[in-house]
């Protein structure tokens, strides 16, 4: 297993370590409920230092980019980011990835941990026709992910930039903890605010220890990664390997929204096909009507017991105290208000499908 620059101060700190991705993290130090809470109304911090990075560079950097992910990169400025997929030659998904534009001709891919390898080798085919520049920094880096409605307020005075003008999908190149040069980017997964901040690894004990102490005043706690885990889920953000991979396509993922078809991309004929005809079968959002929890895997059934679908995630809200989940069903079962089942062991519990996001601010 690999550690990250923090992995012995997770242990000092009491964490249950868990194999992730290949890596040993966090998966909690007081219990997921309790850091869930301290995430929607305080401020937390993840190590979230597994995750890849590619430095794609060169005047031939957009055009790859353009060509491997689904969104239009072309829209992004120096110092906005945005969420995109790289789709496979086959209807699916080879990843979900966040694009930064840095420079002017320098872009910064942050792919998902267990599948650097898969991604690097995919992007690395379609380079042989544009021959950008292309650097993996994923071994180098750590990411820290500062979340929750008091991480403005608690990290401010860490950093000489104003924390409060960085909007969502945005990012600043400032100093932050003594340390020059790290991205100060509003780009986190809990839907909670706050920041994550990309720094060397030989910097982020430096980063670590005064966050804590900035946020001490704030009741900032460590999270591990089963509160990310159900903080992501009352989002409706999709997990890569859960709710998308290679088998499931951006239409019907309900990731239409980053899927630009002004632009033409790997697979980018087949999707609009898809897309103009309409996919059929979509990732819903369901609660539980009964007490249970649904999990992934769970057969999603009709009300004779059919099985039409099945989970793909799901957990007792912490927030919302109820049973949420998201899954696939035909097309004709997706509607907002529709009722299905959830077969948890032998009982078939009742289920709504609902509008994402479960829980709201």
């Amino acid at each position: 297993m690999n550690n990250t620059a923090l992995t012995k101060t997770h242990e000092a700190l009491g964490a249950k370590m868990v194999s992730f991705a290949g890596y040993k993290m966090p998966v909690s130090y007081e219990g997921v409920n309790v850091e869930h809470e301290t995430v929607r109304n305080g401020v937390g911090v993840f190590d979230v230092s597994h995750m890849g990075e590619f430095l794609i560079g060169g005047p031939n950097a957009l055009p790859l980019i353009q060509k491997v992910t689904s969104n239009d990169a072309s829209k992004l400025t120096i110092g906005k980011a945005q969420y995109s997929c790289l789709p496979n030659e086959t209807g699916g998904i080879v990843d979900d990835l966040i694009v930064y534009r840095i420079k002017e001709e320098q872009y910064l891919l942050v792919v998902n941990a267990s599948n650097i390898k898969k991604d690097w080798d995919h992007i690395s085919k379609y380079n042989l026709e544009f021959n950008a520049e292309m650097r993996d920094i994923s071994e180098g880096f750590s990411l820290l992910a500062i979340q929750g409605p008091k991480a403005v307020e608690a990290m401010q005075s860490l950093t000489s930039i104003d924390l409060s003008k960085i909007k969502f999908y945005n990012f600043e190149v400032a100093d932050f903890a003594e340390i020059e040069h790290v991205i100060i980017s509003a780009t986190g997964y809990t839907g909670s605010g706050g920041f994550e901040i990309y720094c060397k690894n030989e910097e982020v004990q430096q980063v670590w220890d005064k966050v804590f102490e900035a946020g001490a005043d704030f009741g900032i706690k460590p999270i591990g990664l089963a509160a990310r885990d159900t903080l992501r889920l009352e989002m409706g953000y999709c997990l890569y390997g859960n709710d998308i991979n290679e088998e499931t396509s951006p239409i019907e993922a309900g990731l239409g929204w980053i899927t630009k078809f002004t632009k033409d991309f790997v697979n980018s004929e087949a999707l609009a096909n898809e897309k103009s005809h309409g996919p059929e079968r979509k990732l819903i959002g369901f609660e539980l009507n009964e007490r249970g929890i649904p999990r992934h895997d769970y057969d999603i059934v009709d009300g004779q017991g059919i099985k039409i679908g099945v989970v793909t995630s799901g957990t007792m809200s912490p927030s919302l105290g109820k049973g949420i989940g998201l899954g696939y069903v035909p097309t004709i079962f997706s509607k907002v208000g529709s009722n299905i089942h959830i077969q948890i062991r032998k009982n078939a519990v009742p289920a709504t499908v609902v509008k994402l996001p479960f829980y709201s601010v």
